[in-house]
């Protein structure tokens, strides 16, 4: 999947966090601009999101 923005991009990370199996969402920099940290913050309420270098 890729973020076309800021609002599609967060949807589509919490219908990935939702959905079974693994999900990949590209152009992750569109989510960062609007939410600062976001993995970690999710990650501390337990979900599993992994950033790729």
């Amino acid at each position: 999947m890729t973020s076309p923005d800021i609002r599609a991009g967060i949807a589509m990370l919490i219908a990935a966090m939702s959905a079974d199996g693994t999900s990949r969402i590209d152009h992750i920099d569109q989510i960062d601009r609007g939410y600062e940290d976001i993995e970690s913050r999710l990650n501390a309420i337990g979900a599993c999101i992994k950033r790729e270098e």
